[in-house]
């Protein structure tokens, strides 16, 4: 097989690439790598948040004075000017009414954990022509950034860690309460209020099709994974069976909403481990069933007066809508959101998500490796990924068939000090948290389909800071649809070499043979005893990056590991552990 790679030096190129690290890889594909240089990246079009302060009272005014409350959005305060007090950030009517536009103010909160993803909530919105948006700060670090940054923020008083909660603990029940409390505060202000959580972003301006439902006290979005409904309409509530989802819904101030909003604040308040949507579930089920007389797509629910409408998954998407069945597309429809639930990998597969959508705004570092990138193109047989039935073995058969292409990538990428750009990953089965036949009956999803990274790989641990004398070298990677993205300097798309395996005593691997594109570099040599070591850490590291496929059903334990090295076992099958004392990852 061919071999390449930088390194400014004449000794023979290291065929091993890590020897056993590398095991099999004349077997598992022909591909290419390409190696793309780093060349500093220009300014995105992202707002770059400002250290300096300002003076309110130096600002412009025009026919309505500025205030830190109407300011254009990514407008940072005047050079020079001190920081406002705290008591400036206090939610207000009159902070509200600045910002709303039509009646409606669109609202999302967090801490500073998520500032990277309340930036790209707010730069979704503005580029699609909103700007009547408000920010809650959970902790004065997010506060004050925000505000320097020019977005429209105000205190929750939460004094808030900054850290990343993780999904289920207290804190993040807290989180969920704090969502109650601030709707039970912004809707005696009079105001139609579209509340999110961070974790999602805006594809198109909702504010028209929730227009088209001005009857409706509360349109929420859900986690229904079967369409309902094969237009822009709204769900058919009679055949809704997945929850009702928080993460983004429409609030009109009417009476019923109020008193909605009360019961379900004193409920949460009322014990402090319920979490906050089961509630609301709870309560809007209470009286559910009598269709609106006039607007069929409108139900009569909690009281017997609020009328509710859910949102259409197809567009207002949930993680396996959008990302894995691809419903929007399917059935030809402009989504208008995307949620990224139904996921894995915590906070960090959720970015992944965003950034294999290209829907994720970075800064541009990210878009920059000191050493540079590494791509490949896979090669996979397609027998292995058309043909025959759909089942755990030929699902197996394939994802370790292409794990084994990213295992090599990985070595050389480590190897070259490059930053490894992923390959798209073909996936035969869906993967949940309980049993299913594969897919999920009455779903849009293909088979085969390309699934998020997070469905095999544990993106998290993949990014986690490990110890380098036990683990070597962080990887660093980013996600297959990189090179695609309109945010990549164009510099770095047009130097880029491409690299081939071969044999050392090959007359291909000379240095002195190719053009710029197309030219041998080769490795550096190192000892045995060094390159074992090396091969241990590796081998320490990447065997924790994979993660479950999850279920088989009518199983107590049903999930199955995945095994970065299963080619090291000899008959491995693709089983769930017989007992508790088998359950565990294959490297613990």
């Amino acid at each position: 097989m061919p071999s390449c790679c930088p390194a400014e030096s004449t000794k023979p190129a290291f065929i091993g690439i890590f020897g056993a690290i590398v095991g099999g890889f004349a077997v598992s594909a022909v591909f290419f790598l390409l190696s793309f240089s780093s060349i500093t990246a220009p300014a995105l079009p992202f707002p770059v948040v400002v250290t300096t302060t300002t003076n309110l009272s130096a600002l412009s005014t025009t026919a309505q004075p500025e205030t830190m409350y109407n300011r254009p959005i990514w407008r940072p305060p005047a050079r020079g000017s001190r920081m406002p007090s705290p008591r400036a950030f206090r939610l207000t009517r009159d902070m509200v009414r600045a910002r709303a536009r039509d009646g409606v103010i669109v609202v999302t909160f967090g801490n500073y954990a998520f500032m990277d993803f309340i930036l790209t909530w707010v730069r979704h919105l503005t580029g699609l022509g909103v700007d009547n948006l408000l920010v809650g700060a959970m902790d004065t670090k997010l506060l004050r950034q925000l505000y320097l940054t020019g977005v429209p923020v105000f205190d929750m008083g939460s004094r808030m860690v900054t850290e990343d909660v993780g999904w289920g603990s207290p804190t993040f029940h807290k989180m969920g309460r704090e969502k109650v409390l601030l709707i039970n505060e912004l809707l005696p202000f009079g105001y139609e209020l579209l509340m999110c959580d961070t974790d999602m972003v805006w594809l198109k301006n909702p504010l028209p099709y929730l227009a088209r439902y001005p009857s409706a006290d509360l349109l929420t979005s859900s986690d229904q994974v079967i369409p309902t409904v094969t237009d822009d309409s709204l769900e058919n509530w009679r055949e809704v069976t997945g929850a009702y989802n928080i993460g983004i819904f429409h609030w009109r101030p009417t009476e019923p909403a109020k008193r909605l909003a009360k019961d379900w604040k004193d409920l949460v308040i009322s014990d402090d481990k319920i979490w906050d949507q089961n509630a609301f579930n709870d309560l809007v089920h209470k009286v559910f069933g009598q269709p609106v007389q006039g607007e069929d797509e409108l139900v009569y629910s909690y009281d017997g007066k609020l009328k509710l409408g859910v949102l259409p998954a197809s567009i207002f998407c949930s993680g396996h809508t959008y990302f894995v069945q691809g419903m929007h597309q399917q059935l030809r429809l402009e989504p208008y959101a995307v949620h990224t639930t139904f996921q894995y990998a915590g906070t960090e597969g959720k970015r992944h998500r965003l950034r294999e959508a290209m829907h994720f705004f970075d800064q541009p570092s990210y878009y920059d490796s000191p050493g540079g990138f590494l791509s490949f193109r896979p090669n996979i047989p397609k027998q292995m990924l058309l043909d025959g039935a759909h089942t755990i073995e030929s699902h197996f058969v394939l994802v370790n068939y292409q794990m084994k292409q990213i295992r090599t990538a990985l070595a050389m990428a480590s190897l070259l000090k490059r930053t490894l750009v992923m390959p798209p990953l073909w996936c035969r089965l869906d993967r949940m948290w309980f049993g299913h036949p594969g897919v999920m009956e009455g779903t849009m999803t293909r088979q085969p389909f390309l699934c998020p990274m997070d469905h095999v790989f544990e993106v998290h641990v993949m990014l986690k800071d490990l110890p380098e004398e036990e683990f070597g070298p962080r990887i660093d990677f980013r996600e297959y649809t990189f090179l695609e993205n309109p945010s990549l300097p164009k510099q770095v798309k047009e130097s880029f070499l491409e690299v081939r395996l071969c044999n050392e005593h090959s007359t291909r691997c000379s240095t002195a043979n190719g053009s710029n594109k197309h030219r041998a570099i080769l490795l550096p040599r190192n000892s045995t005893e060094q390159m074992q070591a090396v091969e241990t850490q590796f081998r320490n590291r990447v065997k924790r990056y994979t993660g479950i496929w999850c279920c088989v059903e009518f199983r107590e334990i049903g999930h199955i590991y995945y095994d970065m090295y299963w080619d090291d076992k000899p008959g491995w099958k693709p089983h769930p552990p017989q007992n508790r004392e088998e359950d565990h990852p294959p490297w613990a």
